[in-house]
């Protein structure tokens, strides 16, 4: 191997390492899970205690006028439950108080007895709404208001509507329509004259909304966590996913929707028009394991809408499945990141819908990316041919191009045009077998995107994973290795680090590389082992499994590969050369060209330094 073949290849290295850690969703090392401890008793009393005194009738009058009558009163929840969530309001605000998801948990409600609240994306402690105006001057919240609550079922669907209606007649409304199954609930503002009395062009709706693990990974889920959105302007977007401090954004241009995403849930709140603009800000505190981020919502409304019918929107407070999110506004499924085209395409296009259509009728998650690695092989089986092939032809010209070394000695420009000669007589491409390994890589890179952002994989245990959508831990070290290993050692990815080192020495057997080439393909496994081992347990099952089918492909081909007849084909085409009956590929004939070019490039630079001299 000469100096620049081995330049190239640790460039090739770098590069590699370049990209998993720039554009991968790299999992830093592991911060223990801590679960936010509840107030005591004493401190709920001192926050009791400490909120301020409600003033009485007459100074609310004067202050406010006639909406005061709507500044007093008790509070009473009104809870709604379908197939999907369960959802509790509050007279006082006419808005959402806490949102349940019925079908998941979080990973300390599952795997910890000592945790039995259900996974709530919206709660009290962690949820907070105002919709602010200005109403004979002085800014009102509301959501700080107390409503007359009217509930009614149409058809399949309950709607809930709280309203206050003031002495002049004027009134406004807040109506929810929540269906029976789904996590999408349609809310309206219905003005009748109300809006009149409020000032200022627009209302401001405002969510500070605190983001609680609900994953085993406290870093990979910040990682993961940030607010995204969809503006006219500018289409889809979102906050730096990975920020350690305040990111914050504000749009000068309409709003479609701002949701809070999760690896796998989302909160967001969707205009059926447009919000005149508003702002958006991501606060990340890495020193408190029992928040991974806190987000704070600015959206404008404007106050026309109250009075035409078109203040319209809806919340979507659930799973972040790809599978689910497709319709609820434009763009919005790309909160579940597929990858960089062409990867983008092959996941939704290929890999998606055909792991889809396994999740529909096949229960065992393990099983399914078996046959997922088994249907792929399958495709991909032609060009898995060429590339051994083409190895092979390699392994039989490997002491012809040894001899050439031994011949040429250190002369590796010259060593080069001679074993492009040999390959020009006897029928050879040199990199035809890189070729179809390049068109597997967008496939390789498809599986790197899809597990860990597959909600299906959450929760799902297979042999001793009991989560296939992140890490297995089976074994736990005393101490932190660097490099994003952390404090264990995944099993799944350890035995795929084995099974690729097989894979590597099987291939070296069949190929003419050696020296530092050969070494770094040794040490590439090892290096993809310590990005890999916090990874989702399923991404590294499906890389080792499709190694085991990869060695049982070549066992067969190698079956029907026989090398003493690729010997004859090369002797054969080496006499039509020689006789002159030979074509020279185009391919074969640029590279010798360029070789050429790069051989009286190199004579003219020693000349000149010969004339200086």
């Amino acid at each position: 191997m000469d100096r620049n073949s081995a330049i190239g290849l640790t460039l090739i290295a770098v590069l590699l390492i370049g990209y998993f850690y720039w554009f991968s969703p790299q999992p830093q090392p592991v911060t223990p899970n801590v679960t936010a401890t509840r107030p005591s008793v004493s401190e709920k009393k001192d926050s009791v205690q400490a909120a301020p005194s409600v003033p009485d009738d007459s100074v609310l009058q004067a202050t406010y006028g006639d909406i005061s009558v709507a500044m007093k009163g008790t509070e009473a929840p009104t809870v709604i439950e379908t197939a999907d969530i369960k959802v509790t309001f509050s007279n006082k605000g006419g808005s959402i108080k806490e949102l349940e998801l019925k079908k998941f948990q979080s990973y300390d409600q599952k795997y910890s007895k000592k945790v039995n609240d259900p996974l709530k994306l919206v709660s009290s402690e962690a949820s907070e709404l105002k919709l602010l105006s200005q109403y004979q001057g002085r800014e009102i919240d509301l959501y700080s208001l107390f409503y007359q609550v009217d509930q009614k079922d149409v058809g399949d669907t309950t709607v809930v509507t709280f309203t206050v209606t003031l002495s002049s007649g004027s009134s406004i409304a807040h109506t929810y329509k929540i269906p029976k199954s789904g996590y999408e609930i349609s809310y309206s503002i219905v003005s009748k004259g109300f809006d009149t009395q409020l000032t200022g062009e627009n209302l401001n709706f405002q969510w500070n909304y605190t983001v609680k693990p609900l994953e085993k990974d406290l870093t990979d889920t910040r990682n993961n966590t940030t607010i995204t959105y969809y503006t006219d302007e500018d289409g889809f977007g979102e906050l730096p996913a990975r920020a350690t401090s305040t990111e914050t954004e504000a749009f000068a241009t309409p709003v479609k929707w701002v949701a809070v995403k999760q690896k796998f849930f989302l909160a967001s709140f969707i205009s059926k028009t447009n919000f005149a603009g508003g702002e958006v800000q991501s606060i990340v505190n890495t020193s408190d394991s029992s928040v991974v981020e806190k987000a704070a919502i600015k959206l404008s409304i404007p106050k026309k809408s109250l009075a035409d019918g078109t203040a319209n929107f809806k919340f979507y407070v659930g799973p972040n499945d790809y599978q689910v999110i497709g319709d609820v506004s434009e763009r919005f499924k790309e909160n579940v990141y597929l990858g960089w085209r062409p990867v983008y395409w092959i996941n939704k296009f290929v890999i998606f819908p055909v792991f889809h259509f396994l999740t529909q009728h096949i229960a065992n998650y393990g099983i399914i990316i078996i046959i997922l690695v088994i249907l792929l092989k399958l495709v991909l089986f032609p060009l898995s041919y060429r590339s051994y092939l083409s190895m092979a032809k390699m392994k039989v010209l490997k002491p012809e191009l040894d001899e050439i070394k031994e011949r040429v000695g250190e002369d590796m420009t010259k060593v080069q045009q001679e074993q492009m000669k040999l390959y020009q007589q006897v029928g050879v491409n040199p990199i035809s077998g890189c070729v179809p390994v390049l068109l597997q890589m967008p496939i390789l890179f498809a599986m790197f995107y899809l597990f860990p952002a597959s909600i299906e994989l959450r929760q799902q245990p297979f042999l001793w994973a009991e989560d296939l959508s992140t890490y297995d831990s089976l074994i736990q070290l005393p101490f932190i290795i660097p490099f994003g290993v952390g404090s264990h050692i995944s099993l799944f990815t350890l035995i795929m680090t084995i099974s690729t080192l097989i894979y590597t020495w099987q291939n070296n057997q069949l190929s003419s590389v050696q020296g530092p080439m050969k070494s770094m393909s040794y040490i590439m496994p090892v290096i993809f082992f310590f990005f890999l081992n916090s990874f989702s347990a399923g991404l590294t099952f499906y890389y080792f499994v499709s190694n085991l089918v990869t060695f049982a492909q070549q066992a067969i081909i190698r079956r029907f590969v026989d090398e003493s007849k690729i010997r004859a084909i090369m002797e054969e085409n080496k006499k039509k050369n020689a006789a002159g009956g030979g074509k020279k590929s185009k391919f074969m004939a640029k590279l010798e060209e360029a070789m050429k070019a790069s051989e009286e490039a190199r004579k003219r630079s020693e000349d000149d330094k010969k004339k200086r001299k």
